[in-house]
């Protein structure tokens, strides 16, 4: 990519997409194309195809979408599968209308079927069931990678698509309702230092495995991608390496120092008992992830207290 090359990155102001954008930055694009969702409603497919055909960007980062937590997952199960369907719709085949070199979509692990062997290789696609919680956005999303391939087969368009493991880093979503579990944690545990709270409750049996990227690691690996592949299919992009709960739970309490106890409410849901990323493929692209757990944490949390706290 030249630095003067225009690149669109789409859903900017989102935790993925603002990590991109200080990627490019800071490797010197001069000419990165944001806009937000009061500027340009990417659902609606006369505003895209307008603004792809005036923007005629030469490179997309796809990283807007409607997401949530398990509860917005599952309540909203018509947006989330229209929504998503849309915004990728009317950018994907506006890439391909205007001319784009090369467009990455970014997904979600949540694509796997929900009983897939682990860890989670990417010939594991579509080869059974998913999670019933998060299907509608999971469905659209496989019809993302689908959508990529299929104008690459017809059209000979470099579109390429890569799976994402769970993300955590700047601009996260701390919302007590809404966000995963480690921002999450990192809220509970910061709240009852404040407060001085003997306990702090996590839900489940604190046995379930997953694993964890900084957003900003993604961001590197997405320009690395973005320069080096060209294939059909998809890219699972990862550390390979997952934690329990509860030794997550233990690492967020000795960063935020709180010096109580932690109690685990076994009448709360698990989830899946492990959700680890084979990330073969992309080691022998040639990259890995550089920010390990301990240290990511304490980066989020200082993020944490500059946003949240301290305003």
């Amino acid at each position: 990519m030249e630095k003067s090359a225009k690149i669109y990155v789409a859903g900017h102001n989102g935790m993925v997409g603002s990590a991109i954008v200080r990627k490019l930055e800071k490797e010197g694009f001069t000419s990165i194309i944001k806009k937000s969702s009061k500027e340009l409603d990417l659902r609606n497919q006369q505003a895209v195809a307008d603004f792809m055909a005036e923007e005629k960007p030469d490179y997309v980062f796809l990283a807007a979408a409607k997401v949530g937590g398990i509860i917005a997952n599952n309540t909203y199960r018509a947006d989330f599968l229209y929504e998503n369907l849309c915004i990728q719709n009317n950018i994907i085949h506006g890439a391909y209308v205007n001319g784009v070199r090369k467009l990455m979509f970014l997904g979600s692990s949540c694509i796997y079927p929900k009983m897939a062997p682990q860890p989670l290789k990417e010939e594991y696609l579509l080869t059974g069931p998913l999670e019933y919680t998060n299907e509608p956005y999971a469905i659209a999303k496989i019809a993302g990678i689908k959508m990529c391939d299929a104008y690459r087969e017809q059209y000979g368009c470099n579109f390429i698509s890569v799976m994402p493991t769970n993300l955590y880093g700047y601009n996260d979503n701390y919302h007590p309702q809404n966000s995963h579990v480690l921002p999450a944690l990192i809220r509970k545990f910061h709240e009852a230092k404040t407060n001085n709270d003997k306990t702090v409750t996590i839900w489940g049996t604190g046995t379930p495995k997953r694993e964890f990227l900084f957003a900003d690691d993604l961001a590197e690996a997405c320009y690395y991608l973005m320069l080096n592949y060209n294939e059909s299919g998809l890219v699972n992009v990862g550390t390979g390496e997952d934690v329990s709960i509860k030794d997550l739970a233990l690492l967020i309490k000795d960063v935020i120092d709180f010096k109580g106890e932690l109690v685990f409410d076994s009448s709360k849901p698990d989830g899946t008992p492990r959700k680890l990323m084979d990330v073969s493929k992309l080691h022998a692209q040639g990259w890995k992830h550089n920010i390990e757990l301990r240290e990511g944490i304490e980066m989020a949390y200082h993020d944490f207290l500059k946003s949240y706290v301290e305003r």
